[in-house]
Protein backbone atom coordinates (compact mmCIF):
# COMPACT_ATOMS: atom_id res chain seq x y z
CA UNK A 1 0.00 0.00 0.00
CA UNK A 2 1.20 3.43 -0.73
CA UNK A 3 2.02 5.96 1.55
CA UNK A 4 1.92 9.73 1.10
CA UNK A 5 4.92 9.73 2.64
CA UNK A 6 8.43 11.16 0.73
CA UNK A 7 10.87 8.88 0.01
CA UNK A 8 14.30 10.05 -0.36
CA UNK A 9 16.71 9.13 -3.27
CA UNK A 10 20.51 9.15 -2.87
CA UNK A 11 22.27 10.96 -5.19
CA UNK A 12 26.02 10.59 -6.39
CA UNK A 13 27.76 14.69 -6.11
CA UNK A 14 30.20 15.50 -8.79
CA UNK A 15 33.30 16.88 -7.34
CA UNK A 16 34.59 19.55 -9.26
CA UNK A 17 38.20 19.99 -10.57
CA UNK A 18 40.71 21.86 -8.38
CA UNK A 19 42.35 24.65 -9.26
CA UNK A 20 45.51 25.75 -8.59
CA UNK A 21 45.62 26.68 -4.58
CA UNK A 22 46.48 29.93 -2.43
CA UNK A 23 49.66 30.25 -0.29
CA UNK A 24 47.77 28.80 2.41
CA UNK A 25 45.53 25.99 0.96
CA UNK A 26 42.57 24.16 2.52
CA UNK A 27 40.93 20.75 2.07
CA UNK A 28 37.60 20.93 0.62
CA UNK A 29 34.73 19.32 2.43
CA UNK A 30 34.09 15.74 1.12
CA UNK A 31 32.02 12.96 1.76
CA UNK A 32 33.95 9.57 2.83
CA UNK A 33 32.39 7.97 0.21
CA UNK A 34 33.33 10.10 -2.19
CA UNK A 35 37.17 10.04 -1.24
CA UNK A 36 36.96 6.43 -0.89
CA UNK A 37 36.53 6.42 -5.11
CA UNK A 38 38.44 8.94 -5.82
CA UNK A 39 41.52 6.24 -7.55
CA UNK A 40 45.09 7.40 -5.69
CA UNK A 41 48.27 6.05 -5.37
CA UNK A 42 49.66 6.35 -1.36
CA UNK A 43 53.47 6.57 -1.19
CA UNK A 44 54.63 6.09 2.41
CA UNK A 45 57.42 8.01 3.81
CA UNK A 46 59.79 5.14 5.36
CA UNK A 47 62.75 5.69 5.51
CA UNK A 48 62.56 9.55 5.71
CA UNK A 49 60.57 9.20 8.92
CA UNK A 50 63.05 6.44 10.40
CA UNK A 51 65.69 9.00 9.99
CA UNK A 52 63.18 11.80 11.24
CA UNK A 53 62.50 9.75 14.64
CA UNK A 54 66.22 8.46 14.81
CA UNK A 55 67.68 11.82 15.01
CA UNK A 56 64.98 12.97 17.24
CA UNK A 57 65.83 9.56 19.88
CA UNK A 58 69.73 10.97 19.34
CA UNK A 59 68.79 14.43 20.21
CA UNK A 60 66.30 13.95 23.52
CA UNK A 61 69.27 11.02 24.83
CA UNK A 62 72.28 13.74 24.54
CA UNK A 63 69.83 16.19 26.04
CA UNK A 64 68.64 13.86 28.93
CA UNK A 65 72.51 13.13 29.42
CA UNK A 66 73.47 16.62 29.86
CA UNK A 67 70.87 17.86 32.14
CA UNK A 68 71.65 14.36 34.26
CA UNK A 69 75.06 15.98 34.09
CA UNK A 70 74.00 19.25 35.46
CA UNK A 71 71.76 18.33 38.22
CA UNK A 72 74.94 15.43 39.51
CA UNK A 73 77.16 18.36 39.40
CA UNK A 74 74.93 20.83 41.77
CA UNK A 75 74.20 17.70 44.06
CA UNK A 76 78.40 17.32 45.12
CA UNK A 77 78.56 20.77 44.28
CA UNK A 78 78.52 23.03 47.73
CA UNK A 79 75.10 24.22 49.13
CA UNK A 80 73.93 21.60 46.32
CA UNK A 81 71.21 19.82 48.89
CA UNK A 82 69.09 22.98 49.46
CA UNK A 83 65.76 22.94 47.48
CA UNK A 84 65.53 23.06 43.96
CA UNK A 85 63.88 26.37 43.57
CA UNK A 86 67.26 27.92 45.76
CA UNK A 87 69.55 26.34 44.06
CA UNK A 88 68.12 27.04 40.07
CA UNK A 89 67.18 23.22 39.49
CA UNK A 90 63.48 24.05 38.86
CA UNK A 91 64.48 26.64 36.66
CA UNK A 92 67.03 24.51 34.95
CA UNK A 93 64.46 21.36 34.31
CA UNK A 94 61.86 23.92 32.91
CA UNK A 95 64.63 24.99 30.34
CA UNK A 96 65.97 21.70 29.43
CA UNK A 97 62.24 20.44 29.25
CA UNK A 98 61.14 23.23 26.59
CA UNK A 99 64.55 22.20 24.58
CA UNK A 100 63.26 18.77 24.54
CA UNK A 101 59.85 19.62 23.54
CA UNK A 102 60.91 22.38 20.73
CA UNK A 103 63.55 20.29 19.26
CA UNK A 104 61.33 16.61 18.88
CA UNK A 105 58.86 19.31 17.24
CA UNK A 106 61.92 20.45 14.99
CA UNK A 107 63.42 17.19 14.09
CA UNK A 108 59.56 15.70 13.43
CA UNK A 109 58.31 17.78 11.03
CA UNK A 110 60.14 17.74 7.90
CA UNK A 111 59.68 14.18 7.62
CA UNK A 112 55.84 13.82 6.08
CA UNK A 113 53.92 10.54 6.94
CA UNK A 114 53.53 9.95 2.87
CA UNK A 115 51.53 11.50 -0.13
CA UNK A 116 48.94 11.00 -1.82
CA UNK A 117 49.01 11.15 -5.49
CA UNK A 118 45.60 11.48 -7.40
CA UNK A 119 44.86 12.72 -10.78
CA UNK A 120 43.86 16.10 -9.82
CA UNK A 121 46.62 16.84 -7.68
CA UNK A 122 49.25 15.60 -4.24
CA UNK A 123 48.05 15.75 -0.92
CA UNK A 124 51.20 16.17 1.39
CA UNK A 125 50.14 14.25 5.12
CA UNK A 126 52.43 15.67 7.52
CA UNK A 127 53.46 14.24 10.49
CA UNK A 128 51.14 15.73 12.95
CA UNK A 129 48.37 15.00 10.82
CA UNK A 130 47.86 18.35 8.63
CA UNK A 131 47.49 17.79 5.02
CA UNK A 132 48.89 19.97 2.62
CA UNK A 133 47.05 20.02 -0.90
CA UNK A 134 49.77 20.69 -4.04
CA UNK A 135 49.04 20.61 -7.60
CA UNK A 136 49.13 17.71 -10.01
CA UNK A 137 53.12 15.82 -9.59
CA UNK A 138 53.44 16.56 -13.17
CA UNK A 139 53.31 20.63 -12.36
CA UNK A 140 55.15 20.32 -9.50
CA UNK A 141 58.90 20.97 -9.25
CA UNK A 142 61.37 19.24 -7.39
CA UNK A 143 64.83 20.15 -5.99
CA UNK A 144 67.63 18.04 -3.89
CA UNK A 145 69.66 19.83 -1.09
CA UNK A 146 71.29 16.74 -0.04
CA UNK A 147 71.24 12.81 -0.17
CA UNK A 148 71.90 10.91 2.81
CA UNK A 149 73.71 7.82 2.21
CA UNK A 150 72.50 4.53 4.03
CA UNK A 151 73.78 4.63 7.68
CA UNK A 152 72.50 3.76 11.04
CA UNK A 153 69.99 6.76 11.00
CA UNK A 154 68.50 5.26 8.05
CA UNK A 155 68.70 2.00 6.21
CA UNK A 156 67.94 3.25 2.47
CA UNK A 157 68.90 6.23 0.59
CA UNK A 158 66.80 9.40 2.27
CA UNK A 159 66.81 12.68 0.45
CA UNK A 160 66.07 16.27 1.85
CA UNK A 161 63.78 17.89 -1.03
CA UNK A 162 62.57 21.24 -1.83
CA UNK A 163 58.98 21.04 -3.64
CA UNK A 164 57.35 24.35 -5.22
CA UNK A 165 54.43 24.78 -7.64
CA UNK A 166 54.33 28.24 -9.96
CA UNK A 167 51.72 29.57 -7.47
CA UNK A 168 52.96 28.22 -3.53
CA UNK A 169 55.85 28.69 -1.66
CA UNK A 170 58.67 26.42 -1.28
CA UNK A 171 58.40 23.45 1.29
CA UNK A 172 61.37 21.08 2.32
CA UNK A 173 60.79 17.81 3.07
CA UNK A 174 63.22 14.75 4.33
CA UNK A 175 61.71 11.95 1.86
CA UNK A 176 62.51 8.58 0.29
CA UNK A 177 64.42 8.89 -2.87
CA UNK A 178 60.91 8.40 -4.92
CA UNK A 179 58.34 9.91 -3.05
CA UNK A 180 58.05 12.69 -5.33
CA UNK A 181 58.91 10.49 -8.16
CA UNK A 182 56.74 11.66 -11.41
CA UNK A 183 57.86 15.61 -10.39
CA UNK A 184 59.86 17.36 -12.50
CA UNK A 185 63.72 17.99 -11.94
CA UNK A 186 64.35 21.50 -10.89
CA UNK A 187 67.02 23.73 -13.07
CA UNK A 188 68.31 25.45 -9.60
Amino acid sequence: MATPRPVRIPRTVSVPAQTPLAAEPTAPAVPADLLAAIPRERRVNEYGSQRAVRITLVYVVALAALYAGFVLYDRTAPGGMASPTENGILLLTALFATFAAVGVFYTLTPAPRGVEVMDSGVVVVGRWGRRRSLPPIGQLSVRVVRRYPIGWLNNEAVELVEVWAPDLPVRSYLADAGLFAGASASPR
